[in-house]
């Protein structure tokens, strides 16, 4: 049903800000560039995945509840899109597994810069069924055109994206045996609770449960990105001397990795960027 990550929805005020910020973290710069109903929105598209800002624009409906959105909660993650080869197979699926999907639509959008179309079929299920993540599902009739390099080292791919919950067997129903994905680990640690890794694509969906007391026991949040980068000393480098503020690079707690933590520019984005320097 899932072939991999699609795209992320990250949500946000200032839409030229945004897309700075994101340029400078990435190296890259934005492929897309679109503007409607009530929004308008910025890509970015690594090797296996978009980013996509939003931000609301004029007074309409939908923007004046992009900003009550914001208002409420802040920048941040808001929406996750898995990419699938069959929209109709994938609808019947999640019918058959109680996710209640929403009827299939058919979207276009036109890049404001080179005025080229892109198509997909689309289906999303009800948020409370999917524990507070707003979960979409997409067939995508053209591949999307790449980000460009900007800055030497530049992010290459999301390595994984990390959703916190407090009830972690049902996250893992969910994303396991509902959603189809493969579980590749799951690991407990006193000092920062339990993961669990669900491939999707090349990269994996992380759930998190942290020993956090008085937390949300029935919705789970997108919480966090993790990006890869080839030469982790070399990107740290280039984002200090863009005046971003990051950690020194330590190991990380996948065998074979080491990572940095990423403390702004994000638009409220818990982010790492990690390089993979062997086979764990």
């Amino acid at each position: 049903m899932i072939t991999g990550l699609d795209h992320l929805v990250l949500l946000i005020s200032d839409i030229k800000a945004g897309a700075k910020a994101y340029e400078s973290l990435l190296g890259r710069a934005p492929s897309w560039r679109s503007q409607g109903d009530g929004s308008e929105t910025v890509l970015f598209t690594l090797d296996n995945m978009s980013l996509e800002l939003m931000a609301p624009s004029g007074r309409s409906p939908t923007a004046e509840r992009i900003r009550n959105v914001i208002k409420i909660w802040g920048e941040g993650l808001a929406s996750i899109c898995f990419r699938v080869g069959d929209i109709e197979k994938t609808s019947r699926r999640l019918d058959r597994v109680a996710l209640t999907p929403e009827p299939m639509a058919e979207v276009e959008s036109r890049d404001l810069d080179s005025g080229n179309a892109l198509h997909w079929k689309r289906t999303r299920v009800a948020t409370e069924l999917t524990r507070g993540v707003r979960m979409f599902f997409l067939e995508l009739a053209e591949e999307r055109p790449r980000s460009a390099v900007t800055s030497a080292a530049p992010v290459m791919a999301l390595d994984h994206v990390v959703v916190s919950t407090e009830d972690p067997e049902r996250a893992a129903a969910l994303y396991g045996a509902r959603l189809g994905l493969e579980m590749a680990l799951d690991r407990s640690h006193q000092d920062w609770g339990q993961l669990m890794f669900f491939r999707c694509g090349d990269l994996i969906v992380e759930i998190v449960r942290r020993p956090v007391a008085g937390a949300d026991q029935t919705h789970d949040k997108l919480w966090g990105l993790s990006w890869r980068v080839a030469d982790i000393e070399a990107t740290r480098a280039r984002l200090l001397a863009a005046g971003v503020d990051v950690s020194d690079v330590r190991a990380g707690r996948k065998p074979g990795t080491r990572v940095m933590s990423v403390r702004n520019g994000t638009c409220g984005i818990h982010t790492l960027l990690l390089e993979r320097t062997a086979k764990g």
